[in-house]
This record gives C-alpha cells, structure tokens and sequence, in this order.
C-alpha cells in the first residue's frame, strides 16, 4: 500500500458535492498558501487509475486519455481572498434554504468540488476530459497559475470547449468582457496657495476628465445572442503636494471595462478616441472572451444543464482559454454578488444542481 503523508490533508471525493465544498473550504488557501490544499488535491486524484495525474507547482492538472474524438477542459481556482473570522465553515438555514458559509463557498471551492467529485466518479465521460485545480487566481494576473499553464504548458489546456466553475448562479454565464485600466496624467506649475494666481493647479485640470465620465454613456454590444453591458469609470484620483501649495500634478485613473467583441487595441483606440487632447498610461489590458456557445458541443452543454445563458460583465479566466483558441464558459454555484464577502455563502442545492448538469453532459451518449 501507499505511504501516505500525514500532513495532508485528507479529502474524500466519495462524499456529496456539498460535503466536499465544506472539506476543501476549511483547508485555509489564501493566495499563496495553496500548497497543503494542491497537496490534497493531487494525492486524491492519484487514487484513481483512469486519470493522468500532472502537478505543476500548486497547480493540478488530471485527464483522461481514452481516445475520445472531443475533449472538454474544466477547470477551477483553489486559493481565496483572505479570511475574516468566516473559517471553518458553518451550515445555516437561511430563508428556507441550507446554505454553506464560510470564506470560498462561493468564490469557487463549491465549483472546485464538483469537479473534483465528477472526475473521480467519471471513469468512463462520453468526452476526454482534462481537469485542471490552480493556483493564485485572486491576485497580480502575472502571478495566476493558469496563465503559467498557458504559457508553459498549452498542451494541457487544450480542448474544443472549456468551462470555468466560476460562480454564476448555477446558470451558465458566456464568455467575459475585457478590461483596461490607463492612468492620466494632469500637470501644472507650483505655487504658495496664498498666491496660485502664480501657479497651474494641476488636481483642477482633472475637471475636463471628470465631466467626460460623467456624460459618458456606456454601450451594450450583442455578441453571438448575448448582450453585454460595457463601464467607463474613475477609480482613483491622485494629487497634491501639502496643504499649501498648488499641486503640479495630479492622476486620475480609469476602467473601461468592454465588450468581448472589441479587441484589446480596440478598446485603447476607444478610449484615445474619449479622451482625445489628454496623455495616458495603460496600466492593465486584459481581452474579453466570446461567449463560446455557437459550437454544437457548446449546444450540448446547454440542452443538459439547462437555463438560458447570460453573459459575463467581470472579466474571468475564461479569456486565457479564448486566446488558447478555446471556446470557454462559466458554470459554477454560488451568487458572485456575494463572492469575498465577510458573509459569503452558497445554497448546497446550486452545488447539487451544477453537479446533477455536468454529470449529465458527461455521461451522454
């Protein structure tokens, strides 16, 4: 028999979807401190003698192999926002309904558990299936362990369709919008405020800036039946020297968040278009993804989880796979209204239901 290491921790894929969330949710996995559960997770899956078992550093990689003529990637984060007094998991009747609560049950472990139930039950799917648990998803985008798949491992992100178990009301949520984030720059000339008639307060050249957001009005795109809603918006101003002197420079920083069907230097060219006569820096450029349901296995996914799909406002890992080439959606439990929230939770029936879906679409024939 295997030797096991005491110190990881223990999970049983043979207990129920919602059972398993509540494991996974009290192996504490902040961003950074995913090792003990990619530990866990990893010596699961090598149980079980139909999956390709590929570790990479925290992140977990499982497949099956069986010469099957399509292949699905699904795929989930394992680490968390920091907690707040929200660990270990509690189980509440709230409003009727039992609901796990606790710091990850909605943001995503619920979506982590299961995938990791299905694919150690699933010996035989209709589809290849790569299973892939990763690392550092809530933090600098650099840092994310499926964009370090991607770019050192794309073989493994391969597929003709992929699905993300990101929350999403147990409904399926197509493709994202991107996102950019510019920085724009304000200068003037230093003064005494008791004298800034010789000076040029750069924090007041921010006025033309502001009222252009102000009047902006975001547009909707449809893109393949799904509309998505597109945000111009200030989220930070920065500025001044002391309390008096007349500030030579000032920042105001801006998120445009925009519609899948414009390209990343789309989007830059739009907002060069705004705010034509000011200098900007980009700071953060991110594409959207397509929704991803016009291909016939897509359709498939659809007829057996049901639901009419919605589109994505945030930006999700959905897009890695879309630059992959891979059509992508989102499907997992939980409201994400309520995802990092010091209360956060999730109805273990969505846990059940997104479980009952999947299972059926991989089981068809």
């Amino acid at each position: 028999m295997p030797v096991t290491d005491p110190t990881v921790p223990v999970l049983d894929l043979g207990a129920s979807s919602p059972d398993l969330t509540r494991q996974l949710c009290d192996i504490e996995s902040v961003s950074g401190n995913e090792q003990r559960i990619a530990d866990a997770v990893e010596t699961a899956l090598s149980a079980f003698d139909h999956l390709e078992v590929i570790r990479d550093a925290d992140a977990v990689v499982a497949r099956t192999n069986a010469g099957k003529p399509q292949r699905v990637v699904i795929a989930g984060h394992l680490d968390t926002v920091p907690v707040n007094a929200n660990l270990p998991t509690t189980l509440e009747m709230i409003d009727g309904e039992e609901h796990l609560v606790g710091r990850g049950t909605v943001d995503m472990k619920g979506g982590v558990a299961v995938a990791l139930k299905l694919a150690a039950e699933l010996t035989d799917p209709a589809i290849d299936v790569t299973w892939i648990f990763y690392d550092h998803e809530e933090v600098a985008a650099e840092l994310n362990g499926l964009g370090r798949l991607a770019r050192n491992r794309p073989d493994l992100m391969a597929g003709d369709f992929a699905i993300i178990g990101e929350p999403s009301n147990a409904t399926v949520e197509g493709g994202c919008n991107g996102t950019a984030r510019i920085d724009i720059q304000l200068t003037g000339l230093r003064a005494h405020s008791a004298r800034a008639w010789m000076g040029e307060n750069a924090i007041h050249a921010a006025a033309p800036v502001l009222a252009i957001l102000a009047a902006y009005e975001p547009e909707r795109h449809e893109v393949d039946g799904l509309v998505y809603r597109e945000g111009l918006n200030a989220v930070g101003i920065t500025g001044g020297v002391a309390g008096n002197v007349i500030p030579d420079a000032a920042t105001v920083t801006v998120n445009f968040r925009f519609a899948p069907d414009r390209s990343t230097e789309q989007a830059i060219q739009h907002l060069r278009e705004v705010f034509a006569g000011f200098e900007f820096e980009v700071t953060d450029l991110a594409s959207g993804a397509r929704p991803g349901l016009d291909a016939p296995i897509a359709r498939d996914f659809l007829a057996a989880v049901g639901g009419t799909p919605a589109p994505k406002y945030g930006w999700t890992d959905v897009a890695r796979f879309s630059e992959l080439g891979v059509p992508a959606v989102n499907y997992g439990p939980g409201n994400p209204l309520r995802a990092h929230a010091d209360d956060e939770r999730v109805a273990t029936n969505e846990i059940v239901a997104c479980e009952q879906g999947l299972r059926a679409w991989l089981t068809a024939r």
